[in-house]
């Protein structure tokens, strides 16, 4: 931290104070702090006032003494010539109505709300929006790179006006009253044609989509702020493979024809391991970690400009066929499919709780993914091969057997999920690959 703002103060002039009494409420890019006393004392005398614009590190903002008898004596007091540059900076700021209304910007998401708008925003992202003529932040197209896509002050200073998709913003309004806010961006990207590849002396450059970008935003951000670690396991899909097999006989059904596949049945494993190990569910909070009762699985589809990880919501409560239909509509979506439309797949766009990504039909056979925040866990799916492995029947006169196997690679945000909390997840979700019936309870 290197500059703040004070959003308000918790004691006056002439207020007597305890150590550990809040004397005032700081605000910074991230958060928003209290300034507690470390000792006894009174105020004497408050040099900057609340809302007064962004204030150096080491900059006086108040005098106490020890004994109330002295407080009048600081009635007059003014911060000497080696300090006064800072003071005489911030003193113009206070001046202009939007600063000194700064703690009001951080509730306007609320009286927004029944437009379908949520925007997260720090305190300091909505002042300098305010001091910068911007308006309301929930107005804007800001792409947040905070944690869990977070407004922050650096974002709000980097956003150019005149480079924002304001025809889409009109567009999507009316979709985005009747759907969650981070539908709109997917929404958008899929249904505005991009520009055509421009052409220059060696190279070309190929345009994106606001989904893809913000996605990239967040990724980016998240492998910066994330301590990941990664744990992989050796599956065998023998008996998931039957399974599937039998249900799809039931239903008179294969894969082309909505059919359940073998992807549908691994995340519905995933929702299973987070029910065996709902620690593995949550996300980190920076003071505290929030356990979620829904497992909402991100399943990432397509790839390059097209890539999109639409949320399945609540895979562990819901069944298999459900669940399929729902990755099978998102997948149409990302193919271009005639009739499509993104607004009408639940969850577009949306982050959910964990995310899944199978790179199998690429022959990858592992691979270490970026956890999105604010999600704890992301797990990788390799390709599906016969391996020659250890046979493991007593009663079998054969060393070695050919099986049908996968390696899974889980990602770990450090913070939330420690190493004996991830191998409990992967030996869960191991045990309900191995053990499909158990997927059916």
């Amino acid at each position: 931290m290197e500059t703040g703002t004070i959003a308000a103060w918790n004691l006056g002039e002439g207020d007597s104070f305890n150590a550990g009494d809040s004397i005032c409420t700081v605000e910074t890019d991230k958060a928003t702090v209290d300034f507690e006393a470390q000792d006894e004392g009174v105020v004497a005398k408050i040099i900057v006032q609340a809302g007064g614009g962004e204030i150096p590190c080491g900059t006086p903002i108040l005098v106490t003494v020890e004994d109330e008898a002295d407080v009048p004596s600081f009635k007059d007091f003014v911060v000497e010539a080696a300090a006064a540059p800072p003071v005489e900076e911030a003193a113009p700021t206070p001046a202009p109505t939007p600063v000194a209304a700064a703690p009001t910007p951080a509730a306007a998401p609320a009286a927004a709300a029944p437009t379908g708008e949520r925007v997260l925003a720090s305190p300091r992202a909505h002042t300098l929006a305010k001091e910068k003529g911007y308006g309301e932040i929930s107005a804007l197209r800001i792409v947040g790179t905070g944690p869990g896509g977070r407004i922050i002050a650096q974002d709000v200073l980097e956003y150019d006006p005149s480079t924002a998709p304001a025809p889409v913003v009109a567009e999507t309004t009316t979709a985005a009253a009747a759907t969650p806010a981070a539908a709109a961006p997917a929404a958008a990207a899929a249904s505005t044609p991009l520009p055509e590849p421009v052409q220059g002396p060696g190279y070309t450059d190929y345009s994106l989509p606001t989904s893809a970008m913000e996605l990239a935003s967040r990724l980016h951000t998240s492998k910066q702020n994330v301590p990941h670690y990664y744990l992989s396991i050796d599956l065998s899909l023998e008996s998931l493979m039957e399974l599937r097999s039998s249900l799809n006989s039931t239903m008179k059904l294969d894969e082309n024809d909505g059919g359940i596949s073998v992807n549908d049945l691994l995340m519905k494993a995933a929702a299973a391991a987070m029910k065996t190990v709902p620690a593995a569910n949550a996300s980190w909070m920076e003071n505290f970690i929030r356990v979620y009762d829904s497992v909402d699985i991100n399943v990432v589809v397509g790839n390059g400009s097209s890539l999109y990880a639409p949320v399945v919501r609540d895979a562990g409560r819901r069944g298999l066929k459900a669940l399929s239909d729902d990755v099978a509509a998102a997948t149409a979506v990302v193919e271009g499919e005639e009739g499509s439309d993104p607004t009408t797949v639940p969850g577009f766009g949306d982050v959910g709780t964990f995310t899944m990504v199978n790179l199998g039909m690429f022959g990858v056979k592992s691979a270490a993914p970026i956890i999105r925040e604010p999600q704890a866990c992301a797990l990788a799916l390799g390709v599906i091969e016969n391996r020659i492995v250890p046979n493991d029947d007593a009663e079998s006169e054969e060393i070695y057997k050919e099986s049908v196997m996968m390696t899974a690679t889980l990602s770990c945000d450090h913070r939330v999920v420690d190493g004996a909390v991830g191998a409990q997840w992967l030996s869960a979700f191991k045990n309900h690959v191995e053990n499909p019936v158990t997927l059916l309870l």
